[in-house]
């Protein structure tokens, strides 16, 4: 460094010789404790928020009927409910039965189904295929669309076909779930009889696994419930498409873009397109755990054998266990997929890792 004259004293001036250091984010050994940190604390958020529903699941057991009484009977000795009640460690204070009810939850084990006398556990395991299989049909589906209609919208604004697809959006966004599964089985099940109005079809089992996406029956089951499920999902992903595309067609880059001569082409699909899909990763993602957390009511509709249609008769009889399992399971697969999603924000988005590195 040397130092010159000047009105204000001997200011420092830079060697060129003397190279500057990169900054920290080109070095790609500052990456990965970056990410550790953001891991680690992402997942110390997960396992509070894990506790806190186990919580409220517990609380269900405390409040919601007896359950001595329901695997018992009314009829039942007082000697009887009383040796039922500590052989079931509910005779124990109530912070030592929520740690044996969070030790057994984080093994999987709520117990047996006061209904139907399993293992809620089993049960689960039983009908989770079925949902999953459902959700992630739906989900492609509201991708595949969705995603085309937004773009089309927002890069022929004013079009009839634009107009349509904004109007039909409108539609999927107002109309309830149920009412959407009623009309396709009146118009596609009663009226034509293309497709069947319930049941999941022929299933083939892989180990525990069962799937009827191996099948043409599984398929043609699963069509109108799939379509149901997607509706709103499809009309959200393509209005959000299309508002983050206009957004992004107004910056300052695009515009750079157009003056140095690239085709619309390369504008729209080359730079446009993959910065509207980065705010959309997150509602992709959280919309894969609506979607299997909400298909509650087109399980009921189509009288699909997933973990909806058991919560639904669990609600209906009182099933304590399933209910709390089922509150267990669905807030994990919002925690694992909200997780997800942050870290493919942290990788994508470079403007997360630069807050992380003090705002250089």
């Amino acid at each position: 460094m040397e130092f010159t004259d000047s009105s204000l004293g001997f200011l420092p001036r830079e060697n060129p010789r003397v190279s500057t250091p990169p900054p920290l984010l080109a070095c790609p050994f500052n990456f990965f404790p970056l990410m550790l940190a953001f891991v680690l604390r992402r997942l110390f958020q997960a396992v509070i928020v894990m506790i806190a529903v186990a919580f409220f699941a517990f609380m269900l057991f405390q409040y919601v009927g007896d359950p001595v009484v329901f695997l018992l009977g009314q009829d039942a000795r007082p000697e009887q409910i009383a040796q039922l009640r500590t052989d079931l460690g509910l005779d124990q204070p109530f912070f030592i039965q929520f740690v044996h009810f969070l030790g057994n939850a984080v093994q999987g084990e709520f117990g047996l189904s006061l209904r139907q006398g399993a293992k809620v556990s089993r049960l689960i395991a039983e009908r989770f295929p079925a949902t999953l299989e459902l959700s992630l049909v739906a989900a492609v589906l509201a991708l595949v669309v969705g995603v085309p209609m937004g773009v089309y919208a927002a890069l022929k604004r004013g079009t009839f076909v634009s107009q349509l697809f904004m109007t039909v959006s409108l539609l999927g966004v107002s109309l309830p779930t149920f009412l959407i599964g009623i009309l396709l089985i009146l118009f596609f099940s009663v009226m034509l009889g293309w497709f069947p109005s319930f049941g999941r079809g022929e299933v083939q089992t892989l180990g525990w696994w069962s799937t009827g996406l191996l099948t043409r029956d599984g398929w043609h089951h699963i069509v109108l419930p799939a379509i149901t499920l997607a509706i709103f999902q499809l009309t959200l992903i393509t209005r959000l498409v299309r508002s983050e595309m206009l957004e992004v067609l107004r910056t300052d880059y695009i515009k750079f873009a157009r003056a140095r001569g690239l085709s619309s082409h390369a504008i729209h699909f080359g730079h446009a397109l993959k910065n509207t899909l980065v705010p959309v990763i997150t509602i992709i993602g959280l919309q894969l755990g609506t979607l299997i957390a909400f298909s509650i009511i087109t399980e009921a509709v189509f009288q699909w054998p997933g973990m909806g249609l058991l919560f639904i008769q669990a609600v209906t009889f009182a099933d304590v266990p399933v209910m709390a399992a089922y509150l267990c399971l669905v807030a994990l697969i919002f925690v694992v997929i909200n997780l997800v999603v942050d870290l493919l924000y942290f990788v994508v988005d470079p403007r997360l890792r630069v807050g992380h590195t003090g705002g250089h």
